[in-house]
């Protein structure tokens, strides 16, 4: 078993086709990029809207008239990523993002996370009449290597509200997803969760659920760890 508890060190160079990457960005100068329950939503509509199926264009025309003349149309659609990634998790913090991505092509990631960080930059600079970056230059990202270190991260990513609450079920993440507390259509954990039920370290160490495995196991030294958290993600 991968004992991860903190994001690698090592950035992704380049990206393979297939591959499963722990996406994480940060406010520039590690400033607030969430100010409330608002700017939360928004992002988490933007997430749906890129990873929902795309309706059929039938379902997608309306009257729209033109000059007097009133005929079905189909207003411009947002760009759509459902067939090239899948969201496997994510935790929104105060200052910070995690998203866990697993994409099909080598460019998914890039094309999805450029649109969706833009796109949320200039909602947010509309909303609070600023200018200039969000984001503290490009995000970074790590390469999940093996099914091991796919629990791991997914184990950190959910544990990270802790700095701020001890309620991990009410933060913004996917935790809840995991717990089936509610569903979110458009994110794909069974990867996950296939594995977290045959994994041999979680038999061996009788963990007997995920709630388990995020709220209760500790490994060696986490602790320190988390303080000494090197990536200085957390507000």
């Amino acid at each position: 078993m991968v004992l991860l508890i903190m994001p690698a060190k090592n950035i992704v160079k380049f990206y393979l086709s297939n591959g499963i990457y722990h996406i994480y960005n940060r406010g520039v100068e590690k400033r607030i990029i969430f100010g409330d329950d608002q700017d939360y939503k928004v992002f988490l509509n933007y997430l749906k809207e890129y990873l929902s199926p795309t309706p059929d264009k039938e379902s997608l025309k309306k009257d729209i008239t033109f000059k007097g003349v009133t005929f079905k149309g189909v207003a411009k659609q947002i760009s759509n990523y459902s067939d090239q990634i899948s969201l496997l998790a994510f935790c929104l913090m105060p200052n910070h993002v995690h998203l866990l991505i697993k994409q099909k092509d080598k460019n998914s990631i890039k094309k999805f996370t450029q649109s969706l960080f833009t796109r949320y930059s200039m909602y947010f600079n509309k909303r609070y009449a600023r200018t200039g970056s969000l984001f503290q230059g490009t995000y970074k990202a790590t390469n999940v290597i093996n099914k091991d270190y796919l629990l791991d991260i997914t184990r950190y990513i959910h544990r990270n509200p802790l700095k701020i609450t001890k309620k991990l079920s009410k933060a913004y993440s996917s935790y809840s997803h995991y717990l089936n507390l509610f569903k979110l259509p458009w994110l794909k954990n069974e990867e996950v969760i296939n594995y977290f039920n045959v994994s041999t370290f979680i038999k061996h160490n009788k963990i007997d659920s995920y709630k388990h495995f995020v709220e209760k196991f500790k490994y060696q030294n986490e602790e320190l760890d988390l303080a000494n958290d090197h990536e200085g993600l957390h507000p």
